[in-house]
């Protein structure tokens, strides 16, 4: 008698989450969750309740991961304006090619539609922003909202670069962090 595959909840929800970004969030069903992660659809559905819900906690999983990895750059960047780019160009990192960058705009979409999943993404800007401002607590006269300004530089800087993605993300948001910290850095300091 073979005796049946156990994975934890996490296990479970990273198979879910690859799922999503590989193919979109309506790929998630438990009849494909179940041939990825080799439990039963009555397991999964016992576990997870409904698609809903499985959705839910795969998102909400995907935002641990990702306010996990922030707290770890924050703490491991200089606190220099230098290192909010660092930070930031790291955060890049896992957006990949136009593809999944595209994919990844899918799951924003769902986050969206999701107050609790919405309420993550505010937490996690609001930790995103500290530790950028952070980086800048040493800049003489940088703006009282740095953080929020250059969060915001980047995640446009991500969705020019998705219009023309000749070149790799990472060296895009890079270049442009770059030339935004020059031009704040300038202005505050009084140059032309």
């Amino acid at each position: 008698m073979t005796r049946p595959k156990t994975q934890s909840d996490e296990q479970v929800l990273e198979a879910a989450l690859r799922l999503i970004h590989e193919h979109g969030p309506e790929a998630l069903t438990f009849e494909r969750l179940a041939r990825t992660c080799g439990l039963s659809g009555a397991t999964l559905v016992q576990r997870f309740g409904n698609k809903a819900r499985l959705k839910q906690r795969t998102l909400l999983h995907a935002w641990d991961d990702l306010d996990d990895k922030t707290r770890t750059l924050a703490a491991s960047v200089a606190k220099t304006p230098a290192g909010a780019i660092e930070l930031l160009v790291a955060l890049s990192q896992s957006y990949g090619g136009i593809e999944s960058y595209a994919e990844g705009l899918l799951v924003l979409r769902e986050d969206l539609r999701d107050p609790l999943l919405r309420a993550r993404g505010a937490a996690w800007k609001t930790t995103l922003c500290n530790a950028i401002a952070a980086c800048f607590a040493r800049t003489p006269n940088s703006p009282p909202d740095i953080g929020l300004l250059m969060a915001s530089h980047w995640q446009g800087s991500l969705l020019w670069w998705s219009f023309d993605p000749t070149i790799a993300v990472a060296v895009y948001v890079d270049d442009s962090l770059d030339r935004f910290v020059a031009a704040v850095t300038t202005a505050t300091a009084g140059g032309p």
